[in-house]
């Protein structure tokens, strides 16, 4: 039997949502208004389905199923690029959308 290969998932942070009017009437006060942890256009690699470095854990147990199904060679049917997802965090005071992109081998 031969090893699963995985292809590697490139996660980029494509925005960070503020939801001002929600934040201000659930949340605790001193609350910022968009995730602190990363800046736009930040990227990792989620090489063998792992959780890159650094990467929110949160995040990950949210992202991490549709980093698998990417890096197994699946593409999902609602999206026009092919290897490609576009995946929001859970944190509903401070959602945060990233895109992921399969890395093809050369």
């Amino acid at each position: 039997m031969s090893a699963t290969r995985y292809a590697d998932v490139r996660i980029t942070v494509l925005k960070k949502l503020d939801v001002g009017a929600i934040r201000e009437e659930y949340g605790v006060e001193g609350t910022s208004c968009v995730c602190a942890r990363y800046k736009e256009g930040h990227e990792y690699i989620s090489k063998r389905c792992n959780k890159p470095e650094g990467f929110c854990s949160w995040a990950w147990a949210g992202i991490q199923d549709k980093v698998v199904y990417l890096a197994l060679g699946n593409d999902y049917p609602w999206i026009k690029q092919k290897g490609t997802e576009i995946f929001c965090c859970a944190d509903g005071l401070h959602p945060v959308l990233y895109k992921l992109e399969r890395i093809e081998e050369a």
